[in-house]
């Protein structure tokens, strides 16, 4: 049995179900639905006997003390996060509690419950804490891919959070010995993820009619990773990675923001046929906009033999039928809190 932090959101949701369709192991998902976490994401397993779903916070440390030693999970796989650029720099504080405090509190729930395993069982434990490039700052456009020892030098609140919890679990394993393992994944896209990031909000703009906004000149360079390569990714490295280590996760697909938004007009256009080009409009750009990231998936490749399976085009091209086949999911997640949002802090970018 593993549990899972954060398993209703985007790439939770699409790791618990990807894991339950490769394994029998049973889940323990622990969501504390907030505005990106969404039961209907795992509607697909009511009634199946693997998932285990506990509405709870990674702060309540009684609480998964209690799922610790009730369920005995032989690994943690750290998801929940706060993860959204521009909320964090219109709301720092919550990514500061979730992000460092959380992961915080998780851990030293979890050294406690480590500690009082004994034999092969502590020695097989696990805690996997999944991140994000954007740790790593921004790249010139010529300089070589963030590699795993690259310096660290976080440009946004959320970054800056998520690099402060990479450091806590760094020092976990260092100073107590917990086993732990750490992945940096470049931007993901797919299906189930919360219409604020870019590609999705493109293609929920477009079907709306709405202005696509670009931010800045559209130069941004990012590499995309298919959220199901991504799962493949966590499930190797918590196989066979090596506790204390590090594994960058990319998709070996860097391309400006600007081209993903033509990309996804020129599939709408085949697939729903509209003129969606006309909406694209430029807007001013985000503060402190990083200018380049890149993943460097070597080692990954190397040491474990993993290797995404999807290119952009197959990628996003699911991507885009699946958000022209689920358009009830779409209504359903732009109601309440995110649409209270986005008119107060978005405006400009979907009027």
């Amino acid at each position: 049995m593993i549990l899972v932090t954060g398993g209703a959101g985007f790439i939770g949701a699409n790791f618990v179900l990807d894991w339950l369709t490769q394994l029998d192991e049973p889940v323990i998902n622990l969501d504390k639905l907030t505005y990106a976490g969404n039961l209907q994401n795992l509607a697909s397993l009511e009634g199946d006997s693997r998932h285990i779903f506990v509405h709870g916070d990674i702060n309540d440390q009684q609480k998964i003390t209690t799922l610790l030693r009730q369920y005995q999970p032989r690994a943690i796989i750290h998801l929940a996060a706060e993860s959204h650029v521009d909320r964090s720099i219109h709301g720092p504080e919550e990514f500061i509690q979730t992000n460092i405090v959380g992961t915080f509190r998780l851990l030293d729930t979890a050294y406690r419950y480590w500690k009082e395993q004994e034999g092969k069982t502590q020695q097989a434990f696990r805690f996997l804490h999944v991140s994000t490039d954007e740790v790593y700052g921004s790249l010139s456009k010529d300089a070589p891919a963030f590699t795993e020892v690259h310096r660290y030098q976080p440009n946004s609140p959320y970054s800056a959070s998520k690099a402060s919890s990479d450091q806590l679990v760094r020092a976990y394993h260092h100073t107590y010995g917990l086993p732990t393992l750490i992945t940096n994944c470049s931007n993901n896209y797919g299906a189930f993820q919360f219409p604020e990031k870019l590609i999705p909000l493109m293609i929920v703009n477009a079907l709306a009619g709405k202005s696509l906004p670009i931010y800045g000149d559209g130069q941004q360079i990012r590499d995309w990773l298919y959220v199901k390569d991504h799962c493949s990714a966590i499930r190797r490295v918590l196989e066979a990675g090596t506790p204390g280590e590090t594994y960058n996760i990319g998709g070996w697909n860097e391309k400006p923001n600007i081209e993903i938004v033509h990309t996804i007009c020129n599939l709408l256009n085949e697939l729903r046929p509209a003129d969606y080009h006309k909406l694209i409009k430029y807007v001013a750009d985000r503060p402190g906009h990083d200018r380049r990231y890149a993943i460097d998936a070597r080692k990954i490749e190397r040491d474990l033999g993993w290797r995404p399976v999807e290119t952009f085009e197959t990628g996003i091209r699911k991507t885009v039928k699946w958000y022209l086949d689920h358009q009830d999911w779409v209504a359903s997640v732009q109601s309440g809190e995110y649409r209270k949002w986005i008119e107060t802090h978005y405006q400009e970018h979907v009027g």
